[in-house]
């Protein structure tokens, strides 16, 4: 499937606040998030590199105890297993990528 429109991919909420849509490659997943005002990032890890890339509003991200609040043409890149949580400031959107592909967002 080389071409995808998001608004036609079901969007799916992960967390409270938290709604997607996944793109999958045979390498990575893109994850492009609306987020609530507010919405909370619990605390976790997981084996994939992420790359987040912010687009539009304000979010706050902690990576392994250091927080910055990013805003649209921020990106914060985060290593695999490292330890990280957020908060959105206010409404956004943002899109990751994640290596390898995240097979538990399939």
């Amino acid at each position: 499937m080389p071409f995808v429109k998001l608004d036609e991919l079901q969007a799916k909420q992960t967390f409270p606040g938290f709604k997607v849509r996944f793109v999958h490659s045979a390498t990575m997943t893109l994850a492009h998030w609306d987020i609530e005002a507010g919405a909370v990032l619990p605390v976790h890890s997981h084996p994939h590199e992420q790359v987040a890339n912010v687009i539009a509003g304000e979010f706050e991200l902690t990576i392994n105890g250091e927080t910055q609040r990013l805003g649209p043409g921020s990106v914060g890149i985060i290593p695999s297993h490292a330890v990280h949580s957020g908060r959105a400031v206010t409404r956004c959107h943002i899109i990751d990528a994640f290596y390898p592909i995240r097979e538990d967002y399939r």
